[in-house]
């Protein structure tokens, strides 16, 4: 793909001149001004023609003009209203043979819970980074069909995202994102690619979905189990999940059950185990 029909820093600031746009940390808003870095985004998320691709906070067009070339259709979730109604203008004006292939959907992508048109089989986005994990974790529920994801987020955040049972980073995120999804770092992003330039890295964290874990739990039994570990993370498991089972005894005998030795903590365990830690729990209850 060449770098004509995308859009430069020069352009990035010239649209948002003509819109009235002032980025605002409210949303989150940090403009992707270099060709290059949406190029690679597209490549490294594997985006095919066969794929319906949902993208979450396109902003001025930067990466949807780069991903409506090779995709089937992109559906877009903005939330600003200014920007949700002038991108159709944009790509109409700079990529006018892909434009049919755009649908643009003003909301707040923490609440949206159906989309138009074809399901969507990925979601490549550059997020906003103080709603990029729910934003992730929502759109998995969601919407099933989604097979893989490819997102820029701040690059602590992939991280952690991505950690590993031990590390000290490792937490809810890790445990929640491993649920849906083998999670891995795909690269790291410099700050000068951005408008503004943000205060913080940045990194490319992509997500394969898998089947969940085996258990007699639900979801919502095992995430709560998960959020109960973490909340007091310097504790043993014993002592954690004593309110969430009901008491330390009540942890105890669902941790023995489940294999579990009751004095590790929650950062040591994947999501398998705490979702047998859930299965037990619901058996002894019952």
């Amino acid at each position: 793909m060449s770098t004509s029909g995308l859009l430069g820093a020069a352009q990035i600031r010239e649209l948002a001149a003509r819109f009235g746009i002032r980025p605002t940390k409210t949303w989150g808003q940090n403009f992707v001004i270099d060709a290059n870095t949406v190029q690679r985004i597209v490549r490294v998320a594997g985006v095919g023609e066969d794929d319906v691709v949902v993208e979450v906070g396109p902003g001025l067009g930067s990466l949807t003009l780069a991903l409506l070339p090779v995709a089937k259709h992109v559906t877009v979730v903005e939330v600003d209203p200014v920007l949700a109604g002038a991108l159709p203008e944009t790509v109409q004006t700079v990529a006018p043979d892909v434009a049919d292939r755009l649908t643009v959907v003003h909301a707040d992508a923490l609440r949206v819970e159906e989309l138009p048109g074809d399901a969507p089989t990925a979601l490549v986005a550059n997020l906003p980074y103080n709603v990029s994990v729910p934003v992730v974790l929502n759109f998995l529920e969601r919407f099933p069909t989604i097979e893989r994801i490819l997102v820029m987020v701040q690059l602590e955040v992939a991280e952690r995202l991505a950690a590993k049972p031990g590390s000290k980073i490792y937490g809810v995120p890790s445990v929640k994102a491993a649920w849906y999804a083998d999670v891995a770092l795909a690269g790291n992003v410099g700050r000068s690619v951005f408008w503004p330039v943000p205060n913080v890295d940045s990194g490319l964290v992509s997500l394969t979905r898998r089947e969940p874990p085996v258990t007699g739990a639900s979801r919502e039994e095992v995430f709560a189990c998960v959020d109960a570990a973490f909340a007091q993370r310097r504790k043993t498991l014993r002592a954690a999940l004593a309110s969430w089972a009901g008491s330390a005894q009540a942890a105890e005998e669902a941790l023995v059950a489940a294999g579990i030795d009751p004095r590790t903590r929650g950062e040591q365990l994947d999501v398998h185990q705490f979702a047998a830690i859930a299965s037990a729990h619901r058996a002894r209850a019952r």
